[in-house]
């Protein structure tokens, strides 16, 4: 074959693994020779369309087996993967189709209205409905142009257009294969673009520090739109040929019960998600014998939900990464959860971590310094963005991570502070600077400063800070009004303080340190 990028992946495992369930999504499964059958109908479809090596293809969905099949067609194609967050507001979502230049977007039918208004005015010339009933029939969503409707194709009915002739797109490890979003400190977001090279040594990674086999099931009960769910555990699962299962939406209950009922091997999470399971009134009376990889990632796992896992027997790793490293950077073993307790652990096998020291180049242990990441996971570079791109690297290739940490006497990382604070919210990344851009906007406001600050359900919740310009009023409720529809909701600050002065350097930069400090018994 001429494809050596993930769009091979499926007809590669046809021959070894056919008959074998690949997904299981609602009660439906599918074989790898359906999947990979359905996934080459649906290149052939979007070639038929259109679709050429190198375009953008975005979706927009939760977990389902569409979102992989328009993954791996894509691959098949050399075209580029684009996952959408759901979550996302209108302008979000049609900032994301502009700047990738999207030719086509699939997505949930119950997000025809979002995906309509997200396309407006873009380079989507196809819109593709994914019903979740099977119907499959075309249906109307209004194009965000005031000028009518636009006739929408039905997913069923696409992928049953397309011919099963063979489609051998000559692919490199160095091709593009995703673009996935994520803010910075300016609050635009960029593109960055993962390579077939990129994901597939992260699966690889991943294959090796965590022992995944053929017969592993993995359950997904976080969003694929998050790279850490489809290149931690989706990808690698179906690299070994094992078995994985959807799930569109996180019910502790129904989690519980599918691991008993499928004898589920390995599961991934954030901290929130791990918690809220361990403490469903079923956790004591369900049958946990088959899990034997549990991996958490966004944030540290507190000991009390280490504790909960530890008495059925079960042990938690964590690990530490981002989006531009495809995503992981280092693993913390579970055996080493209690005696390392707090720290994102050792590099994965085949990347390279260090701490960054300005003289030294690497940092004695105990010493704080920006961690600096390379390997064959790691991006090359921003979606035509060359200034972005320039500005992350140091020399030698180095990927600049922003964030501070140090490492112990046996090399085990530890995370020190976020340089850019960027805060975690139930997994979900939120950049402050993005939400202050859009508070600044309210002309009652004379300065903002968004912060994290705990909370015991989803690890940190996101809290303004404002100043008001001289006479101006404005409420809480006000400035949450302004931001709905502008932000996606988990952005949208929980809290809001005013303050009568906003403490700043003497550079005129303001001290979040000491907001922290000073808003801390708020509400």
């Amino acid at each position: 074959m001429e494809n050596f990028g993930i769009g091979s992946w499926l007809q590669r495992r046809r021959p070894k693994s056919g008959t074998k369930t690949a997904l299981i999504s609602g009660g439906r499964e599918l074989s790898y020779a359906q999947f990979a059958d359905r996934s080459l109908r649906l290149a052939n479809a979007l070639r038929d369309r259109g679709v050429a090596k190198g375009d953008r293809v975005a979706y927009l969905g939760e977990n389902h087996p569409s979102f992989l099949e328009t993954l791996f067609a894509c691959g098949t194609l050399g075209a580029i993967f684009v996952p959408l967050n759901t979550r996302l507001a209108p302008p979000e979502i049609q900032f994301q189709l502009q700047d990738s230049g999207a030719v086509a977007l699939i997505h949930a039918q119950a997000l025809s209205d979002l995906a309509a208004r997200g396309a407006a005015g873009t380079a989507v010339a196809r819109l593709i409905a994914v019903d979740d009933s099977g119907a499959g029939s075309p249906v109307a969503a209004a194009n965000g142009s005031g000028q009518g409707t636009t006739a929408v194709e039905g997913f069923e009915d696409v992928v049953a257009s397309g011919a099963d002739r063979p489609i051998d797109e000559p692919v490199t490890l160095d091709d593009g294969a995703m673009i996935l979003y994520t803010s910075g400190t300016t609050g635009r977001p960029k593109g960055a673009l993962l390579t077939h090279g990129n994901i597939t040594w992260n699966c690889i990674n991943v294959i090796v520090d965590f022992d995944f086999s053929s017969a592993d099931v993995a359950l997904m009960i976080s969003p694929m739109f998050h790279v850490a769910s489809l290149d931690m555990g989706v990808l690698p699962t179906l690299l070994k040929g094992g078995t994985v299962i959807l799930e569109s939406r996180f019910d502790p209950s129904r989690i519980l019960a599918l691991i008993e009922q499928y004898s589920v091997t390995t599961m991934s999470g954030v901290p929130t998600t791990y918690q809220l399971i361990c403490e469903h009134p079923a956790w004591p009376t369900t049958d946990l014998s088959s899990l034997n990889k549990l991996t958490c990632g966004g944030s540290a796992i507190p000991m009390r939900v280490l504790d909960a896992y530890e008495s059925r027997g079960l042990q938690i790793g964590n690990g530490y990464g981002m989006t531009e490293t495809a995503p992981g950077a280092t693993v913390l073993p579970a055996a080493r959860s209690r005696d390392k307790a707090g720290s994102a652990g050792l590099p994965h096998f085949f990347t390279d971590v260090r701490i960054a020291d300005p003289v030294a180049g690497t940092a004695a242990p105990g010493t704080v310094g920006e961690i600096q990441i390379k390997g064959p996971n790691v991006i090359l570079g921003y979606w035509e963005r060359p200034d972005a791109t320039a500005a992350s690297y140091a020399e030698g290739g180095w990927f600049k991570s922003g964030d501070l940490a140090y490492t112990d006497e046996e090399g085990f990382v530890f995370i020190a502070d976020r340089l850019k604070d960027m805060i975690i919210s139930g997994g979900e990344n939120i950049y402050p600077a993005e939400v202050e851009q859009a508070i600044a906007e309210l002309d009652a406001v004379g300065s903002v400063a968004v912060i994290g600050v705990p909370d015991e359900k989803w690890g940190e919740v996101p809290r303004a800070v404002v100043l008001l310009r001289e006479g101006a009023q404005l409420t809480e409720e006000q400035l949450r009004a302004h931001l709905e529809g502008r932000l996606a909701r988990y952005k949208i600050p929980k809290s809001v303080v005013f303050v009568a002065e906003m403490p700043r350097t003497a550079s005129g930069k303001i001290r979040k340190a000491e907001l922290r400090k000073l808003t801390s018994g708020a509400v």
